[in-house]
């Protein structure tokens, strides 16, 4: 399988009020994902509060998502672990699952070794036949370069893309685009942020999170890339959302959840302790903004 070009969001974990996983939910979410015009999901990723998920909640999402899909589009299963022997067995469990392809994220809670990453990536795809994307969330410094991509694809034909969370990484996307004629790709993560920079740059797409997924699909569709008047607007429309929602990672979950109540694809907007709580200040921010989103999505005002 090749990956998918475009909009591939990652779905969030919805929890009912008793705090179990609400699998008719989730299942309704995949159905968004597919009439958003999503080129593939993900889960259980950063955006799927998957540290918050016991082994059996991973596999009920995975198998909840995988079966929903139903091969109308790909399921990118993230395998997240600190030790690479771990990291490589999900990945292998979710290949015999029926995953479309493997997301895993580079450990970054202390530092190491640029030799110690490219073995642990190297260990997850040897794991499975299916196509790899590595992904790269560094908060304390600079994510890998255009060479680990180049390193790291010559000893792993499996290996097809980076995720890669920030601006400016247009010149990273060319060279790997270059130097590995075409076979490895960047996508772009922090909630599709990046989306109007990095398409013109050759992103193969992005990775946001559901909840304004549709747009960011018409925006990928109508060509940044071309510098579309109309892409421009439809962004510039969400940019102060997805600003707000990225000022932190646990608020992302709140805003996210938030919005997809008022769209009507969530009944509730619990996020998984241990969490963050919206002062005052944001909780209103975050209400106007929601207020000024619903005219996009034909939501009646009435709905926050």
């Amino acid at each position: 399988m090749n990956l998918p070009s475009g909009i591939i969001p990652i779905l969030p974990t919805p929890f009912t009020a008793d705090d179990r996983i609400d699998v008719a939910a989730l299942r309704g979410l995949v159905d968004f994902a597919v009439e958003a015009g999503a080129a593939g999901v993900g889960t259980p990723a950063f955006g799927s509060e998957f540290y918050k998920l016991d082994a059996a909640e991973r596999t009920e999402v995975i198998e909840t998502v995988l079966s929903q899909a139903a091969n109308r589009l790909p399921v990118i299963v993230q395998c997240n672990h600190t030790s690479p022997r771990v990291a490589a067995r999900l990945a292998a469990d979710a290949a015999k699952r029926g995953a479309s392809a493997i997301n895993t994220a580079l450990p970054r809670a202390f530092a190491v070794s640029t030799r110690q990453l490219e073995d642990f990536a190297r260990e997850v795809c040897d794991a499975v036949a299916l196509p790899v994307i590595v992904q790269d969330w560094n908060p304390s410094g600079e994510s890998v370069d255009a060479a680990f991509a180049v390193r790291l694809h010559r000893r792993c034909g499996n290996f097809r893309a980076l995720k890669l969370e920030e601006p400016g990484i247009g010149p990273v996307i060319r060279a790997i685009g270059e130097e590995t004629a075409g076979h490895v790709g960047v996508y772009s993560g922090w909630g599709g942020l990046h989306l109007l920079e990095l398409q013109p740059a050759g992103a193969r797409g992005a990775m946001p999170g559901l909840a304004v997924a549709d747009v960011l699909a018409r925006v990928w569709n109508l060509g940044a890339a071309r510098r579309d008047p109309e892409a421009f607007a439809l962004f510039a429309s969400v940019s102060p959302y997805l600003q707000f929602s990225l000022q932190t990672f646990e608020q992302f979950h709140h805003a996210e959840k938030r919005l997809l109540v008022v769209r009507g694809l969530l009944k509730s907007a619990a996020v998984r302790s241990v969490t963050i709580e919206l002062g005052e200040d944001a909780g209103r921010y975050l209400d106007w903004l929601l207020v000024h989103l619903q005219p996009m999505f034909n939501v009646p005002r009435a709905a926050i």
